[in-house]
């Protein structure tokens, strides 16, 4: 924790969307017509009859009322004055690039909408995406709502296994997938994956292949099955009528990893879903009709789905989508994007920002990175030196830093400050948006100061259910509070009111009795000027219960040693005590990270005790596992 705290720029608060905290007390005072004020910044065909219906622990809201999605973030904007502002702005990871005005983006979609409409899909009828960071995967997300058949986005980074599972729980009738995608100069072979997927997916009845990669690999086309997305598209109509949807019906399913188990298939609704993203992009981004937003998330993932997809569109924003990684052809591409398009708003993961500190800021001197006015992160909690550093380096300390805490299941943002209303104290997301009720609690689920995150009242972009496992829904995350969602995270809560989020509660050690986060280890490691980012984990010990091992990871310029090992045993116990002091220090150049960028601390646990290594499937690079056995 730091005592540190950073006010809102005078300058800043001038401008912002939102500058007095009376929205709290707003939301607070009726927090249905507070949602309600929020749904009507949405164009709606038919207006709801009733705000909100709990019936703990189903919600339904909006009830009665009738809305498109594809329609929200496409058709109100090109018949008002944004048609020929850029909707997407796209760069490919071998450096190609281009740009889809709002009118564009339109008329494909229409036009894939009527190829889906020709292959008789029809409402209710689920799709299955399955593609790389490419504007084909947006315009098959919106073509899919705009005709009322819930989408199921698939990472491209999962296997032919995983694929299939997500196909087969939900039995989708389509696959649009492309001939390949590129990473890190490297072609990933999406239909051949695809193939041998569906060899068990008796349920798909087409596959629709985008070209992506061209000439450089051969695609393999099951005649009567596979079609090209450029032959289907070529002479379709470029007009089709958005469905109006009853808020309620379903916009998507995504597929969240329990800790154990088959994938979860989190079901979202069209209207609750949709109030919450655009309404959280608009405040907690501070969205500016002359935007350049980044979020830089995959589809594949939820904040792809809300903060790359149907939030920045849904308020007319100009969404950047980048097919790569930040280290190709070399570790400046992230701020080459910026500098080239001007990005004004910037929204990654603090795993990303501690490998931009293991790669040193002199990296940034060259590219002017002054077009920045908001920064934000996603995906798990950052460690205050990681802020900080995000603030001077990225920021020139001039840009507020949104840390945002949601899930899959939350659909929109839960905790952030409002940028031009909080202050901000690094390594704490601060407090809950407007309208969401938000508390720490003990085992009875009485308030703490620490314990429980738990969400006590329902809030529109929440998830309705788990596809075709409702008693799963409800023993996941209603059985352990009655009538409280459990988001499975312990938080601590301090003196101002701020939530710290500690991780998750299989994140959470017991060290001879005490409970310690292992965000809090990892944040006093990386207090070291010589730590990148540190990964800690839990090994079974007769005597504590558990004990603690670290993997850590250098900048560049830092060797390991016994003296090193030393320096940062006696940083932890500094900033937490002796019980924290991890037994095992290993030095790594890698981390095991899914291609989202989180930590795959399972897989650690498994290295160290000697256990068979369970699945690596969505592992970036699993190299890197061969390597850290030899270490372990």
């Amino acid at each position: 924790m730091t005592d540190q705290k950073f006010n809102p720029s005078q300058k800043f608060v001038q401008n912002a969307n939102i500058s007095s905290s009376s929205i709290y007390n707003e939301a607070n005072a009726d927090t249905d017509q507070f949602w309600a004020s929020q749904a009507e910044r949405l164009t709606w065909f038919k207006k709801w009859d009733q705000i909100c219906q709990w019936n703990p622990p189903f919600a339904k809201w909006f009830l009665g009322g009738q809305i498109n999605a594809s329609y929200n973030c496409l058709d109100r904007h090109v018949k008002g004055s944004k048609g020929d502002k850029n909707a997407i702005i796209f760069e490919g990871e071998p450096g190609d690039s281009y740009t889809l005005t709002f009118n564009q983006l339109y008329t494909e979609v229409c036009k894939f909408a009527n190829v889906l409409k020709s292959l008789n899909v029809t409402k209710g009828d689920r799709v299955t995406i399955y593609m790389p960071m490419i504007p084909e995967a947006v315009i098959a997300m919106l073509a899919c709502s705009r005709i009322g058949a819930p989408h199921s986005v698939v990472f491209g980074g999962f296997n032919s296994e995983a694929l299939s599972n997500r196909i087969n729980d939900n039995n989708s009738k389509i696959l649009i997938t492309t001939d390949g995608g590129w990473r890190r100069g490297k072609i990933i072979p999406l239909k051949k994956n695809a193939d041998k997927a569906l060899e068990n997916c008796p349920s798909i009845k087409n596959v629709i292949v985008a070209k992506r990669i061209g000439d450089k690999m051969d695609c393999n086309m099951s005649k009567g099955r596979d079609l090209w997305w450029h032959d289907l598209t070529e002479d379709i109509s470029d007009q089709c009528l958005p469905e109006h949807l009853d808020s309620e019906d379903m916009l998507f399913i995504l597929y969240t990893s329990g800790t154990t188990g088959k994938p979860k298939g989190v079901v979202h609704t069209t209207g609750g879903y949709l109030t919450g993203t655009s309404s959280t992009h608009n405040i907690v981004f501070d969205a500016k009709d002359d935007d350049v937003y980044w979020c830089t998330a995959d589809i594949g993932w939820i904040t792809g789905h809300s903060y790359v997809v149907y939030g920045p569109l849904l308020n007319g924003t100009t969404t950047v989508i980048y097919e790569g990684s930040p280290d190709y052809p070399e570790k400046d591409r992230f701020w080459r994007i910026i500098e080239k398009y001007g990005v004004t708003v910037f929204y990654t993961a603090p795993t990303a920002i501690r490998t931009f500190m293991k790669w040193g800021a002199e990296r940034l001197l060259k590219y002017d990175l002054s077009t920045l006015r908001l920064l934000g992160t996603v995906g798990e909690p950052i460690n205050p030196e990681a802020w900080l550093w995000y603030h001077k380096h990225i920021g020139y300390e001039k840009c507020p830093i949104v840390d945002t805490w949601w899930q899959t299941e939350t659909g929109a943002i839960m905790i952030s400050p409002l940028p031009g209303v909080t202050p901000t104290v690094p390594g704490t997301a601060t407090i809950p948006y407007p309208g969401i009720s938000i508390d720490v609690v003990d085992e009875t689920g009485q308030p703490a100061d620490m314990g429980y995150l738990v969400i006590k009242k329902p809030w529109p972009s929440m998830l309705r259910t788990i596809f075709n496992d409702e008693q799963r829904y409800i023993d996941t995350y209603w059985s352990k509070f009655e009538n409280f969602y459990f988001a499975g995270d312990e938080a601590m809560k301090d003196s101002d009111g701020y939530i710290w989020i500690l991780g998750r509660v299989d994140d959470v050690l017991n060290v001879s009795g005490h409970r310690i986060g292992i965000a809090e280890v990892e944040s006093a490691l990386a207090r070291h000027p010589a730590v990148a980012e540190a990964a800690v984990i839990g090994r079974p010990h007769q005597v504590k219960g558990e004990s603690i091992a670290a993997f850590v990871v250098l900048k560049e310029k830092f060797e390991g040693s016994d003296v090193l090992i030393s320096e940062l045993r006696d940083i932890v116990i500094k900033g937490i005590g002796a019980l924290a002091k991890p037994d095992q220090i290993f030095f790594t150049d890698e981390l095991p990270k899914t291609r989202s960028g989180k930590i795959m601390r399972r897989l650690l646990r498994d290295i160290t005790s000697g256990q068979a290594i369970g699945d690596t499937t969505t592992l970036a690079d699993s190299s890197v596992i061969d390597t850290l056995k030899s270490k372990c």
